[in-house]
């Protein structure tokens, strides 16, 4: 478990955030600046409110950064920017968001090394770390690619027995609240991050509680891109006490929640019902697989629009439209 701390700790690991050795600062007779990771709403990088965070400890049993204890109060203003945000994301055209997101793959691929780094700071073996990265990066210019696609594939004509068209297109639902994948850092909040925003929702973001590094340096990407600010919204902090504020929220349209435990299955039943709020948990074993990656992700935050318009014959019965 985490320790949290109230205060900067003088505690030193083996590497710090920025991944310099403590083996140089110790021959300098100083101890390295432990980096501070910030929680990212609204396109900025604010402190928790509470003033609160928590040291995840590598695999030498040391910490390895501060990193911010997320509060109720958080998710509060991470849901009004993530809503402010949705009417103009939402409203663009699927071409755009798709040339949006791929700019991000871009600059994903350009911090490559960065990730893998923070990967291997969570304990991930080295050619495992660069294989998740590679993956993370490749998955998510798959989804940039379906962004201009997924309507034409899932919408519909349907055979009414009238004289109307009668069209079934998608819509995005709105805010989602998204609990991450817990043991995968960059690749699990990838896949799942990007189906959502893909789609035209903005979103807030539980990031691994034990894996929060990459997370938070995945949002510094997404600050330096053209990604409108609150599109996505990223809250770092433990998982059993932002649960329950975002699934209750009744200002996020939906939640998705990876590999729920029992109890948290059981609080998302109970409170979903009680606000009408739509929950997914994705059936997925192994986020590096091609299970981790399809197109009807995308739909889990849709919703389905039907429009009927009448059909006007010309004279004669000629059947003209």
């Amino acid at each position: 478990m985490a320790k949290t701390l109230t205060k900067p700790s003088a505690a030193k690991p083996s590497l710090n955030g920025n991944g310099h050795a403590n083996g140089a600062t110790a021959k300098a007779g100083r101890l390295p600046v432990m980096k501070t990771y910030k929680i990212y709403i609204g396109g900025k990088f604010p402190r928790t409110e509470s003033g609160r965070y928590y040291q995840p400890a590598g695999t030498d049993g040391k910490p390895l950064a501060n990193v911010c204890r997320s509060s109720r109060k958080d998710v509060r203003e991470a849901v009004v920017a993530a809503r402010k945000a949705f009417g103009d994301w939402g409203n663009r055209s699927a071409f755009n968001r798709g040339q949006i997101l791929y700019r991000i793959g871009e600059m994903l691929e350009g911090r490559s090394a960065q990730f893998v780094h923070e990967l291997k700071l969570h304990g991930v073996p080295h050619a495992v770390a660069e294989a998740e990265v590679a993956t993370a990066i490749d998955r998510w210019v798959h989804y940039a690619g379906w962004c201009d696609k997924y309507q034409a594939i899932f919408s519909s004509v349907n055979p009414v027995n009238t004289s109307h068209f009668n069209f079934s297109v998608l819509e995005p639902t709105g805010v989602v609240g998204v609990m991450a994948p817990p043991d995968s850092g960059l690749l699990g909040l990838v896949s799942v991050v990007a189906p959502i925003i893909a789609g035209g929702n903005a979103c807030v973001v539980v990031a691994s509680e034990s894996h929060p590094l990459p997370a938070v340096t995945f949002t510094e990407v997404l600050a330096t891109s053209d990604l409108p600010g609150g599109v996505v919204n990223l809250l770092t902090g433990f998982r059993s006490e932002l649960l329950k504020p975002l699934v209750t929220h009744m200002d996020v349209n939906a939640v998705l929640c990876a590999e729920p435990s029992v109890d948290e299955s059981a609080l998302l039943g109970k409170e979903a019902a009680e606000n009408m709020k739509r929950i997914v948990v994705p059936k997925v074993k192994d986020w590096a697989t091609a299970e981790g990656q399809s197109p009807y992700f995308i739909l889990d935050t849709q919703e389905v629009k039907t429009t009927w318009h009448p059909i006007e014959r010309g004279q004669g019965g000629g059947g003209g439209y």
